[in-house]
């Protein structure tokens, strides 16, 4: 599975958007037509809960200068945050990766692991929203350096987005974090822009959504035109909206049971025992527990009577239904959640093999087996996408849970919409189709083979399958039905199943069962 998915790991570290309210003087959409529908007959996105007016603060700005008191300043917080959108915008990090790597290095007290984990993610999540209104008041310095491109954007995301943090502070560390990172003479323009952001908050020109939709869409819920466009085109504007604009109000980390070492009933007395809230999932054996910090720090984790993992991720195993003894394939199984599934279902017997093409990922899916005393898995350095001839109907059931642009878990990692192109597109594309041409002579007759991405992208999930039958009549689509919980059940259409974070409640996924009828 390629390096910008993740979604067996889920989300570790601090609930990020706990205080987060948009500004209310972005234009509502609802004022004008958006193409043959209305807005105005919704409340406005974003149109609750703004701060304090310029000048009511105190101590803040509009206070008399004596009147304020001097304030600690700990840059370490932020400092760690602008590091990482700078791994993420220079590099092309991957963020979850790059936070991880910042925060083990800096040692910080857990509140303020929390506020850098918000920071980082909540300026990655609005970049382009925050860059149209920086950009109104840069007067032709639009061009700048990095550096005060990212402490700039963390800085009006404080000031437009958080409560807690007070304009004064906001502005002052912004202008301190300038100058801790050798920048002395941009600390003017830094101060300067960020002090006129809040006198002419509302002054900021936005786009109109009857001149430009995608335009609209893409500065008002931050995501590149080319995404926009490719959901307009493949959802409508109302829909695209509705999917662009959806932010989960909760931050639970999903868990599932390792029913080969625990019950439902001990996970949730352990659980209990630490004081953690938690409800059940749409799945069997599976919990959301809520501000629950890194759950891989507790020996429950540790011990492998549970993991980590994607709901829609366990439904994708889940499909595949292997049973004990049978021979099956993860294609694509790094970090290994979805290989774990099966062979919990297989009881630890018969043999499924688990590729990757890159041995640091392979190594994962090894350290995961390894936490949950999993035996049966065969992890290996192999490119699914290879046709193998010496295979030919040996495999039971097989998963291929394809490379994909990683659109339908953009919300939960944000700089994933930030890399989405056309080209990019179809080369994923082209790498869906070869590994299913490769994997399906392997899938004896009667065999399950189940295709998966985490994508919302029609190119990569329904007309993916519909070339695929095209190309292979010895496979029929196998419909999910009764086995999918009730909510999800009514979604499911002759190519499969397409779920979306802002109607299901679930990471946006697809996934797709087909059986071998014949040689």
């Amino acid at each position: 599975m390629a390096d910008n998915r993740g979604r067996d790991g889920g989300f570790r570290g601090a609930n990020r958007n706990t205080d987060r309210k948009p500004r209310g003087d972005r234009p509502a959409y609802g004022e004008k037509k958006f193409g043959e529908r209305r807005f105005g007959e919704k409340k406005p996105y974003g149109a609750h809960g703004d701060k304090p007016a310029f000048g009511d603060r105190k101590p803040g700005f509009g206070a008399p200068r004596g009147e304020r008191k001097p304030r600690p300043v700990n840059l370490a917080p932020r400092r760690v945050a602008l590091e990482t959108l700078l791994d993420v915008s220079r590099s092309e990090a991957y963020a979850s990766l790059a936070l991880d790597k910042r925060l083990a290095q800096a040692n910080l007290p857990r509140r303020d692991r929390a506020f850098v984990t918000q920071l980082v993610y909540g300026t990655l999540e609005n970049r382009m929203t925050l860059d149209w209104r920086i950009d109104q008041f840069l007067e032709g310095n639009k061009e700048i350096d990095q550096t005060v491109r990212e402490i700039l954007r963390m800085g009006a995301y404080q000031l437009f987005y958080l409560d807690r943090v007070p304009d004064m502070a906001a502005v002052d560390e912004s202008v301190s974090l300038t100058r801790a990172m050798g920048l002395e003479a941009l600390t003017g323009l830094v101060n300067g822009v960020l002090r006129n952001m809040i006198r002419g908050k509302n002054d900021v020109v936005w786009p109109k959504p009857q001149e430009d939709a995608v335009k609209y869409l893409s500065v008002m819920f931050s995501a590149p035109e080319t995404l926009c466009r490719m959901l307009v085109d493949a959802y409508g504007e109302h829909d695209a909206m509705e999917i662009l604009r959806y932010r989960p109000k909760d931050r639970s980390v999903t868990v599932r049971v390792n029913y080969l070492r625990c019950d439902d009933a001990r996970l949730r007395s352990l659980f209990a025992d630490d004081e953690l809230e938690f409800d059940p999932g749409i799945l069997p054996g599976v919990y959301k527990v809520h501000s629950a910090g890194d759950m891989t720090r507790m020996r429950a984790f540790q011990n492998g009577l549970f993991t980590i993992q994607g709901e829609s991720s366990v439904l994708a195993a889940r499909m595949v239904g292997a049973k004990p003894g049978q021979t099956v394939l993860d294609a694509c199984a790094a970090p290994g959640g979805k290989t774990a599934v099966m062979s919990e279902m297989m009881g630890d017997t018969g043999r499924v093999y688990a590729w990757d093409t890159h041995a640091h990922r392979v190594e994962l899916i090894r350290g995961t087996m390894n936490r949950l005393k999993l035996e049966n898995v065969r992890p290996a350095v192999k490119d699914a996408s290879v046709p193998r001839e010496e295979m030919a109907m040996t495999l039971d059931a097989a998963l291929v849970d394809a490379p994909c642009s990683g659109t339908g878990v953009m919300n939960e990692k944000p700089d994933v919409k930030y890399r989405v192109t056309e080209e990019g597109v179809q080369a994923l594309c082209r790498t869906q189709k070869d590994i299913l041409d490769a994997v399906a002579p392997m899938v004896k007759v009667g065999g399950t083979l189940v295709y998966s991405t985490c994508s919302i992208l029609p190119q990569e999930n329904e007309a993916q399958i519909k070339a695929f039958l095209e190309r292979h009549p010895e496979y029929e689509v196998w419909p999910m039905g009764a086995e999918l919980p009730e909510k999800l059940a009514a979604h499911e259409n002759a190519c499969g199943l397409q779920m979306f974070a802002h109607r299901d409640g679930t990471d946006g996924f697809y996934v797709c069962r087909m059986r071998r009828v014949k040689a």
